[in-house]
């Protein structure tokens, strides 16, 4: 089958960032009621999970840069979910915490992460979702800098 010499070339960025958008605005659908985003759930998650962490280690558990990162944590500390402390082994640096209020509303919105995360299955296949998330997990963690970068 002749192939369109017009047509774009394959791209693994876009379609990562295609499949990236598209279950995003699905889990989104499934938070909205606990007024957060699918990021912010995110952070949220990762602090209750590992406890108080300066913005730089939290930017690399969650593989974004600082810039973006703290954009996304404003809000979260605008509205009393995350709150900021002196760091207890140096005193010059400051930590973020999941505050009571960041605790209550990432119960609430644990509901809905775990329908969306029961529908995205249902929809892809357990085992499917599975390997996804090994494949992903391999991508995130594939030091592209030794690729010839």
């Amino acid at each position: 089958m002749p192939t369109d010499p017009n047509a774009a070339p394959p791209c693994n960025c876009l379609a990562v960032r295609q499949a990236a958008r598209r279950v995003t605005q699905f889990y989104d659908r499934f938070l909205a009621p606990s007024a957060l985003r699918t990021t912010q759930f995110s952070i949220l998650s990762r602090l209750n999970r590992s406890g108080p962490m300066s913005i730089h280690a939290l930017a690399e558990a969650m593989v974004m840069d600082r810039t973006t990162l703290g954009r996304n944590i404003l809000p979260l500390e605008r509205e009393g979910l995350v709150g900021v402390e002196q760091s207890t082994e140096d005193r010059r640096s400051k930590n973020l915490k999941v505050t009571p209020e960041g605790l209550a509303r990432l119960k609430e919105a644990t509901a809905g992460w775990k329908r969306a995360q029961s529908a995205f299955e249902g929809a892809f296949g357990a085992e499917r979702a599975a390997a996804l998330r090994a494949v992903l997990h391999d991508v995130a963690t594939l030091d592209l800098d030794e690729a010839g970068a």
